[in-house]
């Protein structure tokens, strides 16, 4: 089979890349053609295996490039809320944290606002804005470059940076868990910042919603072993149960709660 595409279908691949989930009206009116003809493009799309049906809509089978930051805010909105909550649940007053980069990792920020005597160290120029202001928080962030497309401050002065603290713990998130336990990402930038932040944790929880052990990234950033706990939905794999076992990680699986925010579907 052709691998070959329309100038349409490019379209239809870049709009389900920036917004997360297709709706056959929506790309009807953006393209000003059918919805036969959108339906028959998705289906050629999926065929071709250059989209994949998720919870939510679809999003682009890409290994190279992420999807943006408008589009992973939207896909798996209610699981990612409620793996927000129990992970927040976890943490102590009074502890040290670091969080990584990641809508999910956002979303445990939210609900630490109200917190007292917790010093949380981050790279994330959201989580800094959402935090700055609460009382009971002492904010740092990371020096370096400011990724437009997400607010992700990476590079060697914020991998040097973290470097400087013994923390408690260490929420980070990922955008591929692989079938053998591997955690991928797609900026190696990133990558390294992570790795700097599981290595001066001194426990690391990962959040991570069930669509991750679908999605493939090319930039390794460790394996499940380098992880204390994973925080994830009640679709996550069998096989990925096994994985935690096999490497004493803590399992906490949620359900999903509607995160009453507006949505179109969920790092």
């Amino acid at each position: 089979m052709s691998t070959k595409i329309s100038g349409r279908q490019h379209l239809i691949m870049d709009f389900i890349r920036d917004h997360g989930s297709v709706q056959v009206d929506q790309l009807s009116s953006h393209l000003r053609v059918t919805p036969q003809t959108i339906r028959r493009d998705l289906n050629q799309l999926y065929d071709l295996k250059l989209l994949q049906r998720v919870h939510g809509g679809a999003v682009v089978k890409d290994n190279v490039e992420n999807l943006g930051y408008g589009a992973r805010k939207t896909l798996m909105a209610d699981e990612k809320y409620s793996i927000a909550r129990r992970t927040a649940e976890l943490l102590p007053d009074n502890s040290s944290l670091f969080i990584n980069i990641g809508t999910t990792t956002e979303g445990v920020a939210e609900f630490l606002f109200d917190r007292k005597g917790m010093l949380v160290v981050t790279n994330n120029i959201n989580v800094a804005s959402m935090l700055w202001p609460a009382a009971g928080l002492e904010v740092m962030i990371a020096g370096g470059s400011i990724r437009r497309s997400d607010g992700g401050i990476v590079g060697s002065n914020a991998e040097e940076f973290i470097t400087n603290f013994k923390l408690d713990y260490a929420i980070i998130g990922c955008s591929s868990i692989d079938s053998d336990g591997e955690l991928f990402d797609f900026d190696l930038r990133e990558v390294r910042v992570t790795r700097s932040i599981i290595q001066h944790a001194r426990s690391v929880i990962l959040v991570a919603d069930s669509m991750k052990f679908d999605r493939r990234a090319p930039t390794r950033i460790g394996d499940l072993s380098n992880i204390d706990t994973l925080v994830t939905d009640d679709g996550v794999p069998e096989a990925a149960i096994e994985l935690c076992r096999q490497h004493d990680v803590e399992l906490q699986i949620v359900t999903q709660q509607p995160s009453n925010r507006q949505s179109a579907g969920a790092r």
